[in-house]
């Protein structure tokens, strides 16, 4: 992809280098990586009209360090990547349509700090809704945010979600206030 056009085609992925990436990351992640066929599939069913295409593989990260390779190997090969938290999203987003790494942030569900006095909670991608609402029930604080599925924090802000108590509590665009993210130069923002 030359930057300028807004989507991406067939033509911007190379087979061969995503085959060498998928061997690069086995290799790195060991059990960490899957690539069998009903892993594949689990990570990539659908809701939406759309047929399921699988990812080539799925890395299990454990820590931010973890996603930092697997961005890096995937950089490196031009291979694309696909975030997945539980998979419960109807916007068919996990699809992978030229093939790719899905990365599974379920194993990063860790409750980092609660402030209650700042209505403030920080979080890694794979914790549940459900998750942190058990952690918060003893400090008389909720996540309002319900989409009807027990969705991940990390899915829930990629994909904005809301649900039945919005009106009254907001979006997750009104609920998260900030964000650790990967930026492919290495540098998390």
């Amino acid at each position: 992809m030359d930057g300028k056009i807004s989507s991406w085609s067939s033509e911007d992925y190379d087979k061969k280098s995503i085959e060498l990436c998928v061997q690069e990351i086995k290799k790195e992640f060991g059990q960490q990586f899957s690539n069998s066929k009903s892993i594949l599939e689990q990570h990539t069913h659908t809701m939406t009209i759309h047929e399921s295409e699988l990812p080539d593989g799925v890395v299990f990260v454990e820590t931010k360090e973890d996603v930092q390779k697997v961005v890096n190997i995937c950089k490196k090969y031009k291979c694309p990547i696909i975030p997945f938290g539980v998979g419960s999203s109807f916007e068919g987003h996990l699809n992978a349509p030229y093939g790719g790494i899905s990365i599974d942030m379920n194993n990063m569900n860790k409750i980092l700090n609660v402030y209650p006095e700042d209505l403030l909670v920080v979080v890694q991608p794979g914790v549940t809704r459900e998750q942190l609402n058990t952690h918060l029930r003893d400090t008389g604080l909720f996540f309002p945010i319900d989409p009807g599925a027990n969705a991940s924090i990390g899915g829930m802000t990629a994909t904005r979600a809301s649900g039945t108590n919005a009106v009254r509590y907001g979006t997750m665009k009104d609920n998260v206030k900030h964000l650790e993210f990967l930026m492919l130069g290495n540098h998390y923002f």
